[in-house]
């Protein structure tokens, strides 16, 4: 079969085809040209326009060369240019064309030919030979259009060739070199910045024009908010915020009252007014480019570079309309970042949740629903492992007075109220019946003026009272839940919960950061929790305040701040249900008497000691003989470590304590047996635990002696007007300060205030001439700062090198210990 096919391609090559037959030559004294044509051609010129653009020139010049040949002669010739083409293809063409990229051209004797290009060595070559023989002369002139060329015109051929390449060879040189010029960079850069700067301005401008416009006539220019969207996805960063902020801005603006709820296919199928159809189409715009835009903030959010800009944006949105459409894809970004990192953010947040809180007349308490559950949501995914702002916010809410009452003591209420009224009418005569007429009207006044109020209701937009309670419970509910989680993760020991948060001891926020917030919280609302909550409430809040866990073995992490804290929403919960409770406190009180020990004025909050003291101590009535006094002692002796705003506080208490329990004033009295009362009460007992056993009694207010040299003024005069109680005991004092207030004053009056030392009560040696350090009237000594500055320039460098060395040292013993754990397991390797 491979030899027919060969010896048939062979037989193909050497057939020659024939060019197509010239057409018959006629003489020119036969043509005869008729009038008619002459006339079409004077008239019509411009059909024979393309005669005049002949050249003539090159046709007498080709003609020429064969115009003397003969017919066989002019007919060989044709036969090689065939034979050419077909037998000397591959010698004369040099690459061929790909089959998949090319078309074929098909012969008319119907073969497929395929394009190739001319290599261009053997074209340079055939034009180098002087002697080439006729063949080639006519494969030359074949190549350019049928006109053989002289030896003249090739050499000029060739030279145009050269000139040509030697242009583009330094054209490709000077487009090398361009880059590596350094102006030509810099000046390309600065052309970019002022083309990047110029589009930005024309871009801000854009902004402003639709801003305004959108603004003047919001109806009509709704269409402009798709390309104010469509420029917050702009490249460039500073465009793009600005295009965001302007578009809160118009949003801000022209977002109506009420909320747009979007037609149904009947309603699309109704026939319309001009008026309705622009209202309409007016809606659906704004609310399809207000669901674009929180999908593009939505998806900033995770970008660190637009994560302020769009979390300012959506919360602008959430404050200003929390009424309007799609309010849940702003509610949970926003909660969701009340545990950021960042303060601002928090913040900002945090100021969006308390302003829906207070005002809950634009959105009709709905908001507030969805707000406080999904944060009861978020502490629960976090385990209480929350910043403070995150459940603070819950302050801000408010709820009515009589929703904390349960719905059978109003079903009692109502049912003594019906019982009062059947008797006082059952003393009163019997009334006559009435008759159908009276009953028709009275029930035509009663629909009446039900449909009045409901109309009257309609137009105030006034929330049903029902619909307001059960939004109002949901919300205490959301509120209690998440107050109870954060006790009862208090309650756990802190090595505990870092185990099961996988977090070390204390973690970034502290054991218990929701603690006292949540504490807060409880004491505000605590009139409003459920009375079969109360039980476990006080058990858990007295396992805090003695700063214990579940685990007996085990301590919390509270600090003396939170355990008073405890203590305070303890006798706050009992104050406010005192119908409901009955409660001893007792243990409270003995939580208080240790606490005090425990108290440091630069680590604990001194405004919370002072506010136990108040709740605790100066609102009480009555207190136990014995109790009083443990507490007098204690604050008293205390009183000395204390600052003097602390100091000042405890000596309130102390002075309203003396005031109401006049058996404690003997105490005042500097007797030797320890007072009047030492033969018939305890021992005292400075260490012991317990208030009611410590004897205090028996002891004497030596303290005060002391207190009365204090160096602050006030407490000064606050120690000397308590010892005045005992030279004037039948005067009538008026309480007329709490601890707080006597706080407050002296932290505010911290600031400006300055020690003042005495000048008069110098000594005798210093009146007669000798120097002392104390003496303000005397110069001060001259001091030579050089030598001071070289001093302690040595002694900091001796510092520093002990520190380094002791660094040193460590570093030392680790790599001891390490090189020594390493012999060990070299040494077991070789055991093995």
């Amino acid at each position: 079969m491979g030899g027919r096919k060969e010896k048939q391609k062979a037989k193909s090559k050497d057939k020659i085809v024939l060019p197509p037959q010239l057409p018959p030559e006629v003489a020119d004294d036969d043509i005869e040209i008729s009038d008619e044509d002459v006339d079409f051609v004077s008239k019509n010129k411009a059909y024979a326009g393309f005669v005049s653009c002949l050249d003539t020139h090159s046709i007498t010049k080709h003609v020429s060369r064969v115009a003397n040949a003969d017919e066989d002669e002019v007919e060989a010739l044709y036969e090689r240019r065939s034979r050419k083409k077909i037998l000397g293809a591959e010698e004369e063409k040099g690459l061929e064309v790909d089959r998949v990229n090319a078309l074929p051209v098909k012969t008319p004797d119907g073969q497929l030919v395929y394009r190739t290009v001319p290599k261009s060595a053997k074209k340079n070559e055939n034009a180098d030979q002087g002697g080439a023989d006729d063949q080639n002369e006519e494969d030359d002139g074949g190549n350019d259009g049928g006109v053989r060329l002289n030896k003249a015109e090739r050499r000029e051929k060739m030279k145009k060739k050269r000139r040509e390449e030697k242009k583009q060879t330094k054209e490709l040189a000077k487009t090398e070199k361009e880059p590596q010029n350094p102006q030509s960079e810099v000046l390309a850069e600065v052309k970019e910045d002022f083309a990047a700067a110029e589009n930005a301005k024309t871009k801000q401008l854009r902004m402003a024009e639709l801003g305004t416009a959108l603004l003047e006539d919001p109806e009509s220019n709704i269409k402009l908010l798709k390309e104010l969207i469509s420029l917050c996805r702009d490249k460039d960063k500073v465009t793009s915020k600005a295009a965001l902020l302007s578009t809160l801005i118009v949003f801000r603006d022209i977002i109506p009252g009420y909320r747009i709820r979007l037609p149904t296919e009947k309603e699309q199928q109704m026939v319309l007014t001009k008026v309705q159809k622009k209202l309409r189409f007016y809606e659906s715009t704004l609310l399809s480019s207000y669901k674009a835009f929180i999908q593009r903030l939505t998806s900033l959010l995770e970008v660190p570079e637009f994560h302020r800009v769009a979390v300012r944006c959506l919360c602008t949105l959430l404050d200003t309309h929390p009424h309007f459409n799609y309010r849940g894809s702003l509610v949970q970004p926003v909660v969701k970042y009340l545990s950021s990192s960042d303060d601002v953010v928090r913040r900002r947040c945090a100021t969006t949740i308390q302003s829906l809180f207070t005002n809950e007349g634009k959105h009709g308490g709905e908001a507030t629903v969805e707000v406080v559950q999904l944060i009861s949501e978020l502490v629960k995914i976090h385990d209480c492992q929350l910043y403070p702002d995150s459940i603070e916010v819950f302050l801000s809410l408010s709820f009515d007075e009589d929703l904390g009452r349960s719905e059978k003591a109003d079903e009692k209420e109502k049912g003594k109220h019906k019982k009062y009224k059947g008797k006082k009418n059952s003393k009163e005569e019997v009334q006559p019946p009435i008759s159908d007429k009276k009953k028709s009207k009275q029930e035509l006044l009663s629909r009446t003026r039900e449909e009045v109020n409901a109309d009257f209701k309609a137009a105030t937009f006034a929330q049903d009272e029902s619909e307001r309670k059960r939004i109002q419970t949901q919300t205490l509910a959301a509120v209690f839940n998440t107050y109870f989680r954060v006790l009862k993760n208090a309650v756990q020991p802190a090595a505990y919960l870092s185990k099961v948060n996988g977090l070390s001891s204390g973690g970034l926020l502290g054991s218990y950061p929701l603690l006292s917030p949540c504490l807060k919280g409880l004491g505000m609302f605590a009139h409003l929790i459920d009375l079969d909550f109360m039980a476990d409430l006080l058990k858990h809040l007295k396992i805090l305040a003695s700063g214990s866990t579940v685990r007996n073995d085990e301590k919390s992490a509270l600090t003396v701040s939170e355990r008073l804290e405890c203590c305070i929403v303890a006798f706050k919960v009992m104050r406010k249900n005192l119908d409901a409770l009955n409660v001893d406190l007792q243990d409270f009180y003995i939580h208080l008497y240790n606490l005090i020990v425990e108290f440091r004025p630069g680590r604990d909050r001194g405004e919370v000691l002072a506010e136990a003291l108040k709740i605790m101590l100066c609102d009480d009535r009555q207190h136990d003989m014995q109790r009083a006094a443990a507490f007098i002692k204690r604050l008293t002796t205390s009183s000395l470590c204390f600052g003097s705003a602390e100091s000042m506080a405890g000596l309130v208490t102390v002075r309203s304590l003396l005031l109401k329990n006049v058996k404690c004033r003997y105490m005042l009295e500097n007797d030797a047996g320890g007072g009047s009362l030492s033969g018939s009460v305890a021992k005292y007992q400075p260490y012991a635990s317990d208030p009611h056993l410590s004897g205090a009694l028996a002891s004497v207010l030596w303290e005060l002696n002391l207190l009365t040299k204090h160096y602050h003024p006030s407490v000064k005069g606050m120690a000397i007007s308590i010892t005045d109680i005992s030279t004037h005991p039948n005067q009538v004092y008026k309480v007329t300060e709490s601890p707080q207030q006597a706080y407050h004053n002296l932290v505010l009056e911290r600031e400006s205030f300055n020690v003042k030392y005495n000048s008069k009560t110098l000594t005798g040696k210093r009146k007669r001439g000798k120097s002392s350090p104390l003496d303000d009237t005397e110069p001060s000594l001259a001091v030579d700062e050089d030598v001071l500055k070289n001093k302690l320039c040595d002694h900091f460098s001796v510092v520093h090198d002990v520190v380094e060395s002791e660094k040193l040292r460590r570093e030392l013993d680790r790599a001891t210990v390490s090189l020594q754990l390493h012999e060990e397991y070299k040494k077991r390797k070789r055991g093995k």
